[in-house]
């Protein structure tokens, strides 16, 4: 998995920065950073000395860390006194303590880290919780270096030819074959499913455009926010599915002396 991850990631990475790079002047420095230093994907601002950031305040300091330190303590303290038994159980809170500290912890001190010295690097995590509609979430809040890539090379390119609507569907069908790569295939089962997961996110995201969700209220208010809820987090099974759990998460966690 970690393989996997990391070549996609690289390859990613270094287009991104090839594509920026003609555009946008950037010391030898700086693209260093870019390539080996951060992980997202927005190559244009990150390497353009021009803009400049706000400075992060305490608090954004104190938030990010109190996000590490509670990765660490389902990582390696909560998942644990889980019974054996219970491996499935186990494997979501190790994993949902990977998520946090990394995405949302580690990463977020990177960010802060950059911004404190003049580079401009938002943290990949928005405050997804906060998503008031379904298209808020996935577009503004949830791993916003993909966000960018997809944006970027999958859906602007496909829009001309498709329109919006299904190169945003498009866009979510490319998302769940990268997972089911990185998460499937190194798990040897449970193939199909997260593609599966993101073709529901896809569909909930036109739906919440159409005219029967806006006479439903699901463009607004509680009845968006009870959608959103529900087509992120009912099918969530599926992205992180029992194979996935058992055959990868698992032994990982008995690897870094989790369990």
């Amino acid at each position: 998995m970690w393989a996997l991850s990391f070549a996609i990631f690289a390859s990613l990475k270094w287009m991104t920065w090839w594509t920026a790079h003609d555009q946008v002047p950037a010391s030898v420095g700086r693209s260093l950073a870019y390539l080996l230093a951060w992980p997202g994907m927005d190559a244009d601002t990150f390497l353009d000395a021009r803009v400049q950031p706000d400075r992060p305040r305490f608090k954004e300091w104190l938030w990010a860390t109190t996000k590490t330190a509670l990765g660490v303590v389902l990582l390696w303290l909560i998942a644990r006194q889980i019974p054996v038994q219970q491996s499935l159980l186990r494997g979501w809170i190790g994993l949902f303590g990977l998520v946090l500290l990394l995405h949302f912890g580690s990463f977020h001190l990177v960010s802060l880290f950059w911004r404190t010295n003049g580079i401009s690097a938002a943290p990949i995590m928005s405050s997804p919780i906060l998503s008031k509609t379904l298209s808020e979430f996935w577009g503004k809040r949830w791993n916003l270096g993909f966000r960018q890539l997809a944006h970027e090379f999958i859906f602007k390119p496909l829009q001309r030819r498709t329109g919006a609507s299904v190169a945003g569907l498009l866009v979510f069908v490319a998302s769940g074959l990268i997972h089911d790569l990185v998460m499937s295939v190194p798990a040897r089962g449970g193939y199909g499913l997260p593609t599966g997961y993101f073709i529901v996110q896809g569909l909930g995201v036109m739906f919440e455009r159409s005219s029967p969700a806006r006479r439903m209220g699901l463009q607004t208010g509680l009845p968006a926010r009870i959608f959103t809820l529900l087509v992120t987090a009912a099918p969530a099974f599926w992205l992180f599915h029992p194979p996935f759990v058992h055959r990868v998460i698992i032994p990982f966690m008995h690897a870094i002396q989790a369990l």
